[in-house]
């Protein structure tokens, strides 16, 4: 009957054809089916590609697996720094068993997790009480170093949108998100807020042979 792999005929133009990504593609295999075997597509809903509830679900799990994608390159990155962890501690990204796309970021005892806990909302949350919270809305930590909004603290959502043409978005707070900006935003957060809070009887020289590091890759001298 033929293979669903390879459409490239002839278009009726002469024009290189724009790259486009598999997964961009498959509603196209879905009509070419659904052209191929109408009677089993009337039965068996091969075109449930385009309900909306199904779109949903697909978009939850490309945008965790985005998410844990740019998670795992920045912490490749930022390990890099840390030398096998004898400069500070490195942070790991770990996938969640018995899920499509969940996963969780964890460093000293703390955990944030991204998971599809329902339908059209991916949540963000800490697995435990943690020293900080993160300052989505403007909040910061408070000063003696506990968490400033228990609310913060537990979990925060995002939530999915069906736009008029069957496109699919996620939002935070009403607004419009991308995953690598709020992977980026999280990856920092959770970076500060697990970072070793190191003391020392001798903690002020630290503190200026650590400014002197940092100017002299800047070029500056103390």
């Amino acid at each position: 009957m033929g293979q669903f792999g390879n459409f490239g005929g002839s278009s009726g133009s002469s024009g290189t054809s724009r790259d486009v990504l598999p997964s961009q593609v498959g509603w196209i295999h879905e009509l070419a089916r659904a052209e191929i075997h109408p009677d089993a597509e009337r039965v068996l809903q091969l075109g449930r590609s385009f309900d909306p509830q199904q779109l949903v679900e697909e978009s939850a799990i490309d945008f965790l697996t985005s998410l844990r994608e740019c998670f795992a390159e920045y912490a490749r990155i930022l390990n890099a720094y840390a030398e096998n962890g004898t400069r500070f501690q490195e942070i790991k990204v770990y996938s969640i068993a018995q899920t499509a796309a969940d996963f969780m970021v964890f460093r000293n005892q703390i955990k944030l997790v991204f998971a599809n806990s329902a339908h059209g909302v991916i949540q963000i949350a800490f697995a435990q009480h943690v020293r900080g919270t993160l300052a989505v809305d403007g909040q910061i930590q408070s000063s003696n170093n506990t968490v400033s909004s228990p609310a913060l603290a537990q979990s925060q959502d995002l939530l999915a949108q069906v736009g008029p043409f069957r496109d699919v978005y996620w939002t935070f707070q009403g607004e419009k998100v991308e995953a690598e900006q709020v992977a980026k935003f999280y990856f920092a957060e959770f970076a500060r807020i697990t970072r070793d809070n190191k003391k020392s009887r001798a903690g002020n020289q630290i503190l200026i042979e650590q400014i002197k590091a940092l100017l002299q890759e800047k070029g500056l001298d103390l």
